[in-house]
């Protein structure tokens, strides 16, 4: 009783987190293919779709890397630190 109720008020994330932990002590070949197929099943039907704002920022970033309009990881962390500072 106590493991249905702990699923049932479980957020995804904490139930992903179950089920990698548990199938990570499995060695049992034909289960593991079972599961695998489930998942495969589950994975290739759930296609991401952006909508056409996201469409838009992504060409928007991709003109914007051809002409070299970028910033480094470590120029970037500064300014943000420098932004924090001054709040």
């Amino acid at each position: 009783m106590y493991l249905y109720i702990k699923l049932f008020t479980m957020s995804t994330i904490e139930l992903r987190e179950m089920i990698i932990n548990q199938l990570a002590h499995i060695n049992d070949m034909s289960f593991l293919k079972a599961i695998k197929t489930l998942v495969d099943s589950k994975a290739e039907s759930e296609v991401y779709k952006l909508t056409d704002y996201q469409k838009e920022r992504i060409k928007m970033s991709r003109e914007q890397l051809l002409k070299g309009q970028t910033i480094s990881h470590e120029k970037l962390q500064k300014e943000i630190d420098q932004w924090l500072e001054s709040k």
